[in-house]
């Protein structure tokens, strides 16, 4: 428990958006398997966290004040809005809904203010190289997440509330944005510029991509709730310009991300084995089918249906392998436990 990731509620954000995914995919038993299993994982996870705070204080503040494991402990609030949309959509739950997406509020803002006050004001502070990750992006995908849970509950919800909600949507979806350019500046010259190991490629780089997925997809939901509030309404070119922005960015990304993966497994034989962090890449590829198949809904872009289909094969393969893995691995923990 000490040791436990901070990032691994990426393993509820990956689970829920595949079981996302297999509700728009028509396959609504595996859908409502996963977010069973996924609430329980939420559960387990949120216990473990408490805990770990309680019995391990220093262990867990001196996770939240690193460079490289601090940003991790945002996956709880997109993990809790990515809980909530499952809510709405499978259980139709506003209630369930709207308490996760206040809870993932708070953890975003205290998280993020504590996280990065506490990264700006530190004396010893690591190198660029060795400091940033592709971690830091989960930040990005907090925000969105908070913008995608309340673009979908301001349509559960009367007016005025209904516009003030599309407010806060559009505000986190603009943050997040920017958010995303300033960390992927530093990315993309840390890449460039610094000595690039196998090693350095860790799971959560395919954030580089699943950022602007989410983005994609919270921008898809304002530019379908624009009838509904009329500074979307007004914003619409500019919403549609930006979403198919985000979405060929994040597209631009597969590839590139591939060849490094084929680069660190197969050519620099870098051992596979099971992290946490692995949800991280399950996660990207997830979203990216959830999100393709909206924005070609919302933008009336019928040819890219072959591609979001093709994608969500690909997440719930992964899913599959990752959660394989962690099954093995929580076997042979115990079996060692019982000897």
């Amino acid at each position: 428990m000490e040791q436990l990731s901070p990032a691994y509620f990426a393993l509820v954000m990956a689970t829920g958006i595949v079981s996302i995914g297999a509700s728009d995919f028509g396959l609504p038993l595996l859908a409502t398997g996963l977010f069973a299993f996924n609430l329980a994982a939420y559960v387990v996870l949120a216990c473990l966290t408490a805990l770990r705070s309680i019995r391990y204080p220093q262990a867990f503040l001196a996770d939240m004040t690193d460079h490289r494991r601090g940003p991790g402990f945002l996956t709880a609030a997109a993990a809790s809005c990515i809980l909530g949309a499952q809510f709405l959509s499978m259980a139709r739950s506003l209630a369930a809904a709207t308490v996760l997406l206040a809870l993932g509020m708070v953890l975003w803002a205290g998280l993020t203010y504590t996280i990065f006050t506490a990264l700006t004001i530190k004396r010893d502070k690591p190198p660029l190289q060795d400091g940033l990750t592709g971690a830091w992006l989960i930040a990005v995908v907090a925000a969105q997440s908070i913008a995608v849970l309340a673009a979908l509950i301001a349509r559960e919800w009367p007016q005025p509330l209904r516009l003030e909600l599309n407010f806060l949507a559009l505000a986190m979806w603009s943050w997040g944005g920017m958010f995303y350019i300033w960390i992927i500046s530093l990315i993309f010259y840390r890449e460039t510029f610094f000595t690039f190991s196998p090693g350095d490629l860790t799971p959560p780089y395919w954030i580089n991509m699943g950022a602007m997925a989410i983005s994609t997809l919270a921008g898809a939901q304002l530019a379908q709730n624009a009838p509904d509030a009329p500074f979307l309404a007004v914003l619409l070119p500019f919403l549609n310009g930006l979403t198919v922005f985000y979405w060929a960015t994040g597209t631009w990304w597969i590839p590139m991300l591939l060849v490094l993966t084929t680069w660190q497994h197969l050519i620099r034989r870098f051992p596979l084995r099971y992290d946490p962090l692995h949800w991280g890449a399950v996660f990207p590829l997830g979203m990216y089918a959830v999100a393709t198949k909206q924005m070609a809904a919302t933008l009336q872009l019928p040819f890219l249906a072959p591609l979001p289909a093709a994608v969500f094969v690909a997440a719930l393969a992964a899913w599959t392998l990752a959660f394989a893995a962690l099954a093995w691995q929580i076997t042979r923990k115990l079996a060692r436990w019982w000897r």
